[in-house]
């Protein structure tokens, strides 16, 4: 999928203290740990985003609070300087949750920028967990909780770069053929969008829980699912950096012609800024393929091999796929990419494929589609849905 459909929800909390009465109690006394632990962590939150901007290694680990913490943020000092951060921003928010032994979890706000590949921080609240001991407090884990936990905080990390390309791997992976199939698509992109300059970034987590963890995704959402373009923070906002996320457990088992398709229709979502536009579905995944498949050598058994065997059994499908169809747990998933790409293909052939590219462009600016395609290519939608149903039986034999 392109990116994940955000609900922004503003609670507003009511003036409780209007509504009735409400007899004065003063506060009780609170211990020096109790007054002081929270100034205390912002402090060694502080010290942190020091140590990773002064790529200072023992001083990152002597905040944690054991062998497994130190060793984590030690990794997280290392990334860090690996990454070339600019802009790091840690800033400690507030109390998430406190255990009984005096520990407490915590939301800390991270922002940090790619340097060389975004103008913009990327953001997001990483939750934290904190111990006082001995009149400071020490960092016991990084990661969990509601919000995203950044690729780069949560082990040590290879990191590979080429002109334009940066992949980030964790779990021991290297990054050199995810880097190959990053440049390679980079290139298959500017073939038919020469005028894509931006940078290509890949994350490999080290198995799909740390995807999710990554993505704040209940598990098992991209258990089925190669690869995934989304914004780093989950926003729609125009201008915040886009990543590729791959799950190594399926992208791990494709074949090098597959990866590199993969590879290159992510590359598509991220060219065209498809993880914040607002367009149907079919047409930002079809053409994402419609790109990545356009020079590959490989017949249409293989490339739709999965809509022709379910036109065969079920006959071609009533519509051009919607939102329901491209569910990431949805069986016949395959398929449903498949006969998006052909509806792509059917376009480029017809009206040509500057027409299909001026199509998405002004789709995806906000135009109708309906006028647009009458514009592009002389075609109604119910032309192109009949045109599209006769290409899908003739594929089907």
């Amino acid at each position: 999928m392109a990116g994940l459909s955000l609900f922004l929800v503003a609670v507003l909390a009511g003036a409780w203290w209007l509504q009735r009465e409400q007899p004065y109690v003063a506060p009780g006394d609170r211990t020096d740990g109790e007054r002081s632990a929270p100034a205390l962590a912002a402090e060694a939150v502080e010290r942190l985003e020091r140590a990773i901007e002064g790529g200072d290694t023992p001083a990152g680990a002597v905040l944690g609070a054991d062998d497994a913490a130190r060793a984590l943020l030690s990794a997280v000092v290392d990334n860090g300087v690996a990454l070339r951060l600019r802009d790091l921003d840690l800033r400690y928010v507030d109390e998430a949750a406190a255990g009984a032994d005096g520990s407490w979890q915590a939301a800390v706000e991270v922002r940090w920028r790619l340097a060389g590949l975004y103008r913009t921080a990327a953001r997001s609240e990483v939750t934290f967990g904190f111990r006082l001991h001995e009149g400071r407090v020490l960092v016991t884990s990084v990661g969990g909780g509601d919000g995203r936990t950044p690729l780069w905080f949560t082990g040590p990390l290879e990191v590979g770069r080429g002109p334009g390309t940066l992949v980030l791997a964790a779990g021991g992976e290297s990054p050199d053929r995810y880097a190959a199939w990053a440049r390679r698509a980079v290139t298959v992109v500017r073939r038919v969008l020469p005028g894509w300059r931006g940078g290509l970034v890949v994350e490999v987590p080290a198995d799909p829980g740390q995807l999710h963890e990554a993505l704040a995704a209940a598990p098992g959402t991209y258990d089925g699912i190669a690869a995934v373009t989304t914004s780093v923070d989950g926003s729609l906002a125009p201008e915040a950096p886009v990543h590729v996320f791959v799950n190594p457990a399926v992208f791990g088992g494709l074949r090098p012609t597959g990866a590199q398709v993969v590879m290159s229709h992510e590359a598509v979502h991220v060219a065209t800024g498809a993880a914040q536009a607002v367009l149907p579905l079919w047409l930002a995944e079809g053409f994402a393929d419609y790109v990545a498949l356009r020079d590959v050598d490989l017949p249409l058994r293989t490339t739709a091999g999965q809509i022709i065997e379910q036109v065969r059994r079920d006959g071609p499908p009533a519509a051009l796929p919607g939102p329901a169809e491209f569910e990431t747990t949805r069986s016949h998933l395959g398929a449903t990419y498949e006969a998006a790409w052909q509806a792509c293909v059917l376009l480029a052939e017809r009206a040509g494929e500057q027409a299909l590219v001026g199509l998405y462009r002004r789709v995806e600016g906000g135009e109708p589609l309906g006028r647009v395609l009458r514009d592009e290519t002389g075609l109604t939608e119910a032309d192109l849905t009949r045109l599209w149903q006769e290409r899908l039986r003739d594929l089907a034999g």
